[in-house]
Parts: structure tokens; sequence; C-alpha cells
């Protein structure tokens, strides 16, 4: 009877860890991570403007059709990132992912930026090189570690007619985002 209890509990536990195993590992697998959706929409940094959502067509990355969006990818390997640029007045935010779908930073023009756009990404190593004075920035840049290599900076605009979204998407395709040389 003992034997048996014990094969039944440890059966148990089994299947506990491999079903949290499963639930973990199965959003890794999937080939519609947000990552490999904005990889598709071609080579280089960017930016590339998103297509607005349509109430009839799938709407996999769920963007809200109220808003502009435009998405970056930097990889901290080639040096460190910027993203930089002159947004309307109107409500925007900017948000920074790592591969895996973290926040690694978030902000919005109402935390006093205005309409000046101008982040600078930098990896522990990038970060340390600045502290040391060993890499030349631009003045005024706000400075984002990042604890991952390979970023998605997202920029959300939201126009507030429809009639103004053409002009807030080019504002977007405006944006410049890439390496900073040096």
């Amino acid at each position: 009877m003992i034997r048996t209890l014990l094969w039944a509990v440890g059966g148990v536990v089994l299947g506990g860890i491999i079903h949290i195993a499963v639930i973990l590992g199965l959003p890794a697998l999937s080939p519609t991570v947000a990552w490999d959706q904005v990889a598709a929409l071609g080579e280089g940094s960017g930016p590339h403007v998103l297509p607005a959502a349509r109430p009839d067509q799938p709407n996999a990355l769920r963007l809200d059709p109220e808003l502009a969006y435009a998405i970056c990818r930097i990889d901290l390997r080639d040096g460190p990132g910027t993203v930089a640029g002159t947004l309307p007045q109107a409500f925007w935010s900017v948000a920074v992912y790592s591969r895996t779908g973290t926040v690694v930073y978030s902000t919005t023009n109402r935390d006093g930026i205005g309409s000046t756009l101008d982040i600078g990404l930098f990896n522990a190593a990038q970060t340390r090189l600045l502290a040391e004075q060993k890499l030349d920035i631009a003045e005024g840049l706000l400075i984002v570690e990042a604890d991952a290599d390979e970023l998605m900076v997202l920029v959300r605009l939201a126009p507030p007619h429809p009639a103004v979204r053409g002009r807030y998407e080019k504002a977007l395709a405006g944006l410049r985002c890439g390496n900073i040389d040096g």
C-alpha cells in the first residue's frame, strides 16, 4: 500500500514538472512570437512603420487600430544603439523590448521629454565604457542600459483625428534608428 502511494505521489510530481516545463517552453518554440513577426518586416534597423490594424484582418501583434506604430530592431553587438527624431505634439510612447519580449525601458512624452526623442541604448560593457568616458556621445542623450543585445524599439503615436494619421506615419518613418557610429 505504501509502495503504491509513493509511486502515485512520484507520478504526480513528475507530471507536474513536465507540465510546467512544457508551459514555460512553448512560447520560445512558437513561430508566431513578436520577434519573428517583426523580423519578417524586412532587413535593416528601420524604422518600419506598421500598417494600421483593420477590423476585417488578422491582428497578430494585437495593435490598437487608433495608434500609429513604428518598430526599430537594434543589435548592440554592433555598437551602442540610438533612436532619435522629432515627433508630433500629440501623445506618444516608446518601449524597448528584448528578444524574449521583456520590457527593458518605457517612457512617454508626458515624462517631460517634449517632442524630441533621443535615446541611446547600451549593454553593460558599453555603459562601463561610457562611464569611463571612452565612448563619445551627443549631449542630452537619454541613456538606457539593456541586459540583452538584441532589442526592438516600439514607438506609438496617437493621432488626434484619422485625417492626420498619414502625417503621423510620415513622422514615424522619419525616425533615425540604428547603431551609434564610433
